[in-house]
């Protein structure tokens, strides 16, 4: 009894000494293995064996090698991670959009400069070829200014699919890879009934490098293999079992690369909003929050550019005398297309749908309603159709059956209706910043620009009394056919004037007639201050405006033109409005082309061109801002619980010196008992010779 108990009892210690010198070596050489946990022998004690003299311990055996690891905590470090990840993905394509926009030298902002500078040249000398040449000179560069602007931001947007499709094959590679380790842990912990240590570490370090790339969450079978979700709870992984994800062209725009889930049934797109956390979310969210908007707010500028000036442009006159309706005019000093109109990869009717943009609205000055929005078309029952602003998903127009709709300065047209559940995507401006250019026959011939407004006026030289009448404006859809027009004053009335007109007075009143009838408000007999009440009309003449009384005429207007009228007429005094012959001299509508630089166009009438842009570079800026201080929070909590995981888990190569001269000298203690015990059968063996 006491041989074989001396002798077990020291070789359990020797077996228990040197299984934990093999797994402190183990820590040592695996210090710097990413996602290795640090492992710990369990010990226990032997059976002991009842005797008279009580239980006489029998010595010690490895229960179980540990790993030190706790799935709170490392929970806590791929939920860090995984936003580090995003925050990261995001800002790096962010910044170089922020780059991109603020840049003093390739951002827009000196360009439009530049080209406003040269339409003032033209303003100034109207007459000059060199200065014309100059002005379309300054016209091409910012063109090629928007259109450098915006094929980086489209390069990004092919780096951009391009890293999702990688993050995809990287993700469906994990995925794999975490079902194989799957099943290697159910055999080998259902051979050994011990927890396989290694594997277990291969399988987190696979969730976490997973977890860099999309948002997992993780569930644990009862053989102890895992389930990996992501989004809202969709499957890769289940035990052995993935599930691919594929990377394709996105059906309603063919432009992006969106994320779907393969299944039994094909390929499901999945909604941008489940993408969340990691590299892939960071990719998709920037697209989604940074990227088209930029692109979309760039296209909303130069299109805003392109119609408010196109719209003033056409109320002028070119040096060779044309103006709208000539033949050899042209109106539009830019072009830029209509809006994209793309359908659904799944319709299955034969709906149409078409876009072009609404002529600018004009209250003092030319402006758009243009929004950085696109939209959506769809059908519904019976030819019903909604139209949604993508931007806010709010609902801008609904109808049913072919007819056109404005929208946001955009004119939809339902050429024929669509099956119930079709959709059209309408991207208004997307490509607007791409595509603007100057129109070729104006950049070829500097004299169509029309810098002259197409109308002017002429006193009689026989005149003798105070009137001035100005040399004219004119506004959209002006007519020009019916002059010229001799205008004649008698005591009390400015005759001659084309019916139907429109006539303002000093006071603020305003007076309108057609043929047949003129309000004579302000008739000879009367006269008092200027804003008081109005006497009964009198019945006047068509063609005729009444100047008497308390206030005096200040402006016409007929036929789409418009005159500022001083001073007062002697009788027969006479003006003649013609059409602008010779004005070569003239920049009356250039002037109207510099003041666009300064007057809101943009936005519904709230912002200039470059105000605009300058929000645009602000915005970013500060998106570009919060992400990196968002970032920089993050990494410091990823740190902090980086560091509580490696408290538990990492391999301190103090402590395991430590640890191993603990295990050498238990192993030697062992061995010194397995040499006393030996010394003691050597006594016992002597006394028997």
């Amino acid at each position: 009894m006491m041989g074989t108990g001396i002798f077990s009892i020291g070789v359990s210690g020797i077996a228990a000494a040197q299984a934990g010198l093999l797994t402190v070596e183990h820590n040592v050489v695996n210090a710097n293995t990413p996602g290795y946990s640090r492992q710990v022998t369990t010990q226990a004690t032997n059976i002991a064996v009842n005797t008279g003299a009580g239980a006489m311990g029998q010595g010690v055996h490895v229960q179980t090698i540990k790993r030190m690891y706790d799935s709170y905590v490392n929970s806590q470090v791929n939920t860090a991670q995984t936003q580090v990840s995003q925050l990261d993905a995001f800002y790096s394509e962010i910044s170089q959009i922020d780059n991109l926009l603020a840049d003093p030298n390739a951002g827009l902002s000196p360009a439009l400069q530049s080209f406003f500078a040269g339409v003032q040249q033209v303003a100034s000398n109207p007459s000059l070829l060199p200065a014309r040449q100059s002005m379309i000179s300054s016209a091409q560069t910012l063109v090629t200014r928007f259109q450098d602007i915006q094929s980086r931001i489209s390069e990004i947007s092919d780096e951009v699919n391009g890293r999702i499709t990688d993050a995809v094959s990287e993700i469906n590679a994990y995925a794999a890879q975490i079902a194989d380790v799957n099943q290697r842990i159910v055999v080998a912990e259902a051979a050994y009934q011990q927890p396989a240590n290694d594997l277990l570490d291969q399988r987190d370090q696979l969730v976490s490098e997973l977890n860099k790339r999309i948002r997992v969450q993780t569930s644990t079978n009862s053989n102890g293999s895992y389930n990996v979700y992501i989004g809202n709870g969709q499957q890769l992984v289940v035990g052995s079992q993935v599930m691919q994800l594929t990377a394709t062209a996105s059906t309603s725009d063919p432009s992006k690369i969106v994320v779907g889930l393969q299944t039994n049934s094909g390929t499901l797109q999945m909604p941008d909003s489940l993408i969340v956390g990691g590299q892939l979310g960071g990719l998709v969210d920037f697209r989604n929050r940074s990227l088209d908007s930029v692109g979309n707010e760039l296209g909303r500028i130069a299109a805003s550019v392109a119609l408010t000036f196109n719209a003033q442009h056409t109320l002028g006159q070119d040096l060779q005398g044309n103006i709208s309706g000539s033949v050899g005019f042209v109106g539009n000093f830019f072009s830029v297309p209509s809006p994209m109109v793309l359908p659904n990869a799944g319709n299955t009717g034969a709906g149409s749908v078409s876009a072009s943009f609404a002529a600018p609205s004009n209250s003092g000055n030319f402006y758009t309603n243009l929004t950085n929005s696109n939209y959506q078309v769809t059908f519904g029952a019976a030819g019903a159709y909604t139209i949604t602003r993508l931007s806010d998903k709010q609902t801008v127009a609904s109808g049913s059956g072919a007819g056109s709709v404005t929208v946001d300065g955009v004119a939809v047209t339902i050429g024929a209706v669509g099956n119930s559940g079709d959709t059209f995507v309408i991207k208004p401006v997307a490509d607007a910043a791409m595509t603007i250019n100057v129109d070729s026959r104006i950049a070829s011939d500097p004299r169509l620009i029309a810098a002259a407004a197409p109308v002017r006026t002429a006193p009689a030289q026989t005149n003798t009394g105070s009137m001035t009448i100005s040399q004219g404006s004119v506004t959209t859809g002006y007519s020009a056919a019916g002059l010229p027009v001799t205008l004649s004053a008698t005591a009390t009335t400015l005759n001659g004037i084309p019916s139907p007109w429109t006539a303002s007075y000093s006071n603020g009143l305003n007076a309108t007639a057609t043929a047949g009838a003129v309000p004579g408000t302000w008739d000879v007999t009367y006269s008092y201050a200027n804003g008081s009440p109005a006497p009964a009309p009198d019945i006047g003449v068509a063609g005729t405006v009444l100047v008497k009384g308390g206030a005096t005429l200040s402006n016409v207007a007929f036929s789409g033109m418009n005159f500022d009228i001083k001073g007062s007429p002697a009788v027969g005094d006479q003006f003649t409005v013609q059409q602008n012959t010779a004005g070569v001299q003239d920049g009356r509508n250039a002037v109207l082309f510099a003041k666009l630089q300064t007057q809101n166009t943009v936005s519904g009438g709230t912002a200039t061109y470059q105000a605009a842009f300058a929000r645009l570079v602000a915005d970013n800026g500060i998106m570009t801002r919060e992400t990196k201080v968002k970032m920089d929070a993050q990494t410091s909590v990823l740190k902090q619980a980086t560091s509580a995981r490696e408290a538990l888990s990492g391999v301190n190569l103090d402590e395991e010196a430590a640890e191993m001269l603990k295990f050498q000298r238990s192993y030697q203690a062992s061995s010194k008992i397995l040499e006393i015990g030996n010394q003691l059968f050597d006594t016992i063996l002597s006394l028997g010779r």
